[in-house]
């Protein structure tokens, strides 16, 4: 397209062809330059208008049947002296048709739909309303079309709200676009080929480009296809969503920004201001603010940050002596931090009592009887004592140590009854819990006697015997353990059991409730370090084939036929009967140390080395109800009491730990646990203190074994 001054040059150009080729134009004679003054400019300007027509022009419009136009007079010339056409004026009166053409709308190119709801469709040039046209209905239009069959060939303006018949030129692009052809009817498609490259001089003596073809040209682009089917499969995965096209009802969301409700919140605090500056930061201060020599010195040797004020006054006689201020960089940054640093938000202090935070326990003399005084003592002479257990009864005290004694004691008055020699340490001790029969087990390297007390009423001693050495055998069953009984020895030890050879020393024994069932921990770091031996069958297993992380401890549950196993880290915990993992416990304990069940088998206590003593609660939560940090050093056994609400805690430290340990049936009412009492007697050897406690079954009374060798009694 052209612009508007080249199409100006353009018309021009041809005005001057034209006039070339009607006549041409007359030499100027000087003398008519003083005959033509009186001539007035608008004969000049019709002589310069008119010489562009052209005398076929006339010829055409005398010989038109129909005069459109006013007919024009021929004068001559008073500047050229040649002839020209002058037409009349066209005055714009009622019959003129510029007198009865309506004033175009003028609005721009804005959507039409904004003057949908209003009597007007824009403004005029002068900024007056454009009524809006009548329309008729579908009837009308029909009728129109019938009445005058070139309606056809009208189409609808949206700026004018009315039909317009299209021009000629018009139908005919309408007519090319219908049938396929070029909208442009001066094109030729089958114009010839210009050779810009063949030719005499034409010939190009080096191409154009010497870069070899790319192969983009020839084959397609894998990485354009990669990234389309991306995106088609985001498409087809409604991962990319198009935005939706904009409609007429899409109109635009206005709201008032004042209408919005008041805030709740306070408004921010205003920052801080500085300080005023007092008599003491004038240049001329009074004499009373000037420093002395021992208060100059003085403050000099204070800290910056423990001085009243970060100058000295100073006296001059004039503003202009006053130097420029040293410390202006340091307080203007000690200004932004100020402003940095101020508080936005003001915030209500709790005036809390801290007496109020801490729970109401109830005082420990209401909780009596609990244990707090030493009662007996027992020794055991430069050995430690490991382990310790009572008899059901409650009326025996056995005990062993790592010189491989056993010794058994009377407890109501402390009387070693009698003693026990075996080779190596002794790992462990436990008595069975059966009240019908009486006697205990040792736990050696790899190896379990169990010893009949002596001094034992027939009644009791009986069943014991039956018990331990049968009559008639069970069956002999496939197993690396071996039982072996020697009824006749005089030590008491009835029956022995060899466990597998390098199983090592024997670190806890377990008994189930019915007394029929005991486990076993030995030291091996091994799969064979657990075993279940049953008396009545005379059969050991070993339940776990593979186990993650070395055990430590096992327990059997008093009610339900579930067993817990504590490694280092966690306490899992086993169905028997269905042979599952129920849930694992996460004490949270680096290395656990002892383990003991409550009486009802809804709770758990764990301790560990690293001082924490954690109590579980198995119908709610894998994670601890509480953690009790009450020891300075490593615990080493906790027991529950089977009868009153009582456990207790031994740590290296040498002290023993008393609590309170309430369990309501209530499942809503939480555990009440108080600690009573810190029982001290023993001594710390060589780092270790008290090694294992014990509670006597019908009393409130505990025994305690320590590495000093010493066994105490406390009762209540």
């Amino acid at each position: 397209m052209l612009s508007d001054e080249e199409t100006r040059e353009g018309e021009e150009g041809e005005d001057e062809e034209s006039d070339e080729e009607v006549d041409e134009f007359p030499e100027i004679d000087a003398e008519s330059d003083s005959g033509s003054d009186g001539a007035s400019d608008e004969d000049e300007d019709e002589g310069e208008d008119d010489e562009g027509s052209s005398p076929s022009d006339s010829d055409s419009d005398s010989s038109s049947d129909v005069d459109i136009f006013p007919k024009p007079k021929d004068i001559i010339s008073e500047i050229t002296g040649h002839p020209k056409r002058v037409y009349p004026e066209i005055e714009p009166e009622y019959d003129s048709d510029s007198s009865i053409e309506d004033d175009p709308n003028r609005v721009g190119n804005i959507p039409s739909h904004w003057y949908d709801d209003l009597p007007h469709i824009g403004y005029d040039i002068n900024g007056k309303r454009v009524l809006r046209p009548a329309k008729g209905d579908e009837l009308d239009k029909f009728l129109e079309t019938v009445e005058d069959p070139t309606s056809w060939t009208s189409a609808w303006d949206k700026n004018a709200q009315m039909n317009k018949p299209l021009s000629p030129e018009e139908l005919d692009i309408i007519r090319r676009l219908q049938a396929g052809e070029n909208p442009d009817g001066d094109y030729d498609p089958y114009e010839p080929t210009v050779e810009w490259f063949i030719g005499k001089g034409k010939e190009e003596v080096m191409p154009l480009s010497a870069a070899p073809e790319p192969k983009r040209r020839w084959l397609p682009s894998k990485w354009e296809k990669q990234k389309i089917m991306k995106i088609v499969r985001a498409i087809r995965q409604g991962r990319i969503v198009g935005s939706k096209p904009k409609t007429a009802g899409d109109k635009p969301q206005f709201y008032a920004i004042w209408n919005e409700p008041p805030s709740n919140q306070a408004p921010p605090l205003p920052a801080p201001k500085p300080a005023l500056p007092t008599h003491a930061e004038s240049y001329n201060p009074p004499e009373e603010y000037l420093p002395t020599a021992a208060e100059r010195k003085e403050w000099e040797n204070i800290d910056a940050e423990d001085r009243e004020r970060d100058y000295l006054p100073q006296k001059h006689s004039s503003l202009r002596l006053v130097p420029a201020f040293d410390q202006f960089i340091k307080q203007r940054f000690n200004r932004q931090l100020d402003l940095y640093l101020a508080p936005r938000i003001q915030r209500t202090r709790l005036n809390i009592d801290p007496n109020s935070l801490i729970p109401k326990l109830p005082s420990p003399s209401s909780l009596r009887p609990f244990p707090n005084y030493r009662s007996l003592k027992f020794t055991h002479m430069n050995a430690r004592v490991r382990c310790v257990s009572t008899s059901p009864d409650g009326a025996w005290v056995v005990s062993g140590d790592d010189n491989g004694h056993v010794n058994l004691w009377e407890v109501n008055v402390g009387r070693e009854v009698q003693k026990w020699n075996f080779d190596g340490n002794i790992g462990a001790v436990e008595w069975c819990p059966r009240t019908d029969t009486s006697y205990f087990v040792v736990g050696t390297y790899d190896k379990l006697h169990f010893i009949i007390p002596p001094n034992l009423p027939s009644v009791v001693h009986n069943p014991t015997h039956s018990t331990l050495a049968p009559a008639t055998l069970p069956p002999a069953t496939q197993s690396p353990v071996k039982w072996s009984s020697s009824p006749g020895r005089e030590d008491g030890v009835v029956l022995t059991i060899l466990l597998p050879a390098a199983s090592g020393l024997i670190k806890q024994i377990t008994w189930h409730r019915k007394g029929d069932y005991l486990a076993t921990v030995s030291n091996r770091e091994s799969q064979g370090s657990v075993w279940i031996h049953q008396l009545s069958r005379r059969h050991s297993q070993a339940p776990f084939k593979k186990i993650k992380g070395a055990v430590q401890l096992v327990l059997f549950h008093p009610i339900k036929p579930h067993f817990f196993v504590a490694t280092q880290r966690y306490v899992r915990v086993y169905n028997l009967a269905e042979q599952k993992l129920i849930k694992t416990l996460m004490p949270g304990i680096k290395w656990i140390s002892s383990m003991d069940i409550h009486p009802s088998g809804d709770h758990i206590i764990v301790g560990g080395y690293d001082k924490k003593l954690c109590w579980f609660d198995l119908e709610l939560n894998d994670k601890p109800y509480k953690i009790l940090r009450y020891h300075t050093r490593a615990i080493r056994s906790l027991h529950f009491h089977p009868s009153y609400p009582l456990f207790a805690s031994s740590s290296d430290d040498g002290t023993i730990q008393i609590f309170h340990g309430r369990v309501y049936s209530d499942l809503m009412t939480d555990p009440l646990i108080v600690p009573l009492k810190i029982l001290r007697g023993h001594d710390v050897n060589d780092g270790l203190g008290v090694l294992q406690v014990r509670w006597v079954s019908k009393q409130p009374w505990l025994i305690s074994a320590g590495a000093d060798g010493n066994i105490i009694v406390w009762c209540s």
